[in-house]
């Protein structure tokens, strides 16, 4: 909390002048009645003395007047807001769900498994940026579009399955032309596809390297990561008669293609033959693509004046009952 008119809190000084008032002063104020004779008194009793609760209206005048006060101070709450004056990086995780990316090779967990973690680590880290996600196999859709909900897209990210499409070929320049569709009318200030991949364009109308040109031409950067060890590893595969089973694969990984993707967009490759190296990549990717935010703050106050007028009120409605009724007094 906070007080708009701090400088009023002074006269709160008045305060304990007003106690001291009342107790060294008023307390010995007794009331009384006119009598023409004294005589009257004798043999009454002692000196009559105040009862404590005469006091009271005193009190809830000093109560008042310090509600008072802090309600002219005018006390406030206030709630922030930041607005972005600056766009930050617009990134598509365009990310290959073919069948191969299931290869265990990744030890213990496979390329699909390790990409979503890794991605999901560079997620959220960049939380003031915008981030979509793309897969593509046979064909290229968009899980999420540009977002800065990342809490929703890391719940994408968490159900994401090899066979949401048909995973048995892979079409890289599909996947970088959706990704491309995403990012080309941004206004932000650096746009940036991040293409994760195990194998060779094999299908799709698109060709990879036409569909980096279109990239290029909106200004779009491409960082290029190829997965997987070159001795490959274990795959699971269905089997009509003995159900899914696991085979051996090799590496199919096209890195020259990659390397002119990347190349054309002035964007870089990296081939990432471990979970770790894959890991590695994305912190580098990430540090390459800071941008600095400007942020102007705006401070939306609530008046909370109101909640020390209202009992200043009450209780000098007190105050003036009492002193009317059963706290007269009568000089």
């Amino acid at each position: 909390m906070i007080f708009a008119h701090p400088q009023y809190l002074w006269f709160l000084l008045v305060v304990p002048f007003m106690g001291f008032y009342l107790y060294y002063f008023r307390s010995r104020d007794l009331p009384g009645f006119r009598f023409s004779d004294i005589k009257t008194l004798v043999g009454k009793g002692e000196t009559p003395t105040r009862h404590p609760a005469v006091l009271a209206p005193g009190i809830l005048r000093i109560l008042a007047v310090t509600f008072l006060i802090l309600a002219l101070a005018r006390p406030q709450k206030g709630l922030k807001s930041e607005e972005l004056t600056t766009k930050a990086t617009d990134i598509i995780v365009c990310l290959d769900s073919s069948r191969s990316m299931l290869t265990v090779d990744f030890k213990p967990d496979n390329r699909y498994t390790v990409a979503k973690q890794v991605v999901g680590d560079f997620i959220k880290g960049r939380e003031n940026d915008r981030i979509g996600l793309v897969i593509f196999a046979v064909n290229a859709i968009t899980q999420c579009p540009l977002t800065n909900d990342s809490s929703a897209l890391l719940n994408i990210l968490e159900f994401l399955q090899v066979g949401i499409i048909p995973p048995d070929q892979t079409a890289i320049g599909l996947g970088i032309a959706n990704s491309v569709n995403r990012l080309k009318n941004s206004a932000a200030k650096s746009k940036v596809i991040i293409l994760v991949t195990d194998g060779a364009n094999n299908a799709g109308a698109i060709d990879p390297i036409t569909a980096a040109k279109t990239a290029a031409s909106f200004g779009i950067k491409i960082y290029a990561i190829g997965a997987g060890s070159p001795e490959g590893g274990m795959m699971p595969v269905p089997d009509p008669v003995f159900g899914e089973r696991m085979v051996p694969v090799k590496s199919d990984l096209d890195e020259d293609t990659l390397l002119r993707i990347a190349s054309e967009t002035e964007g870089k490759y990296f081939r990432a033959k471990t979970a770790g190296a894959l890991k590695s990549i994305f912190q580098e990717i990430d540090k390459m693509e800071k941008t600095d935010i400007k942020k102007r703050e705006y401070v939306d106050y609530e008046e909370l004046y109101i909640w020390f007028l209202l009992p200043a009120a009450f209780l000098l409605l007190i105050e003036l009952i009492l002193s009317k009724t059963i706290l007269r007094t009568n000089p």
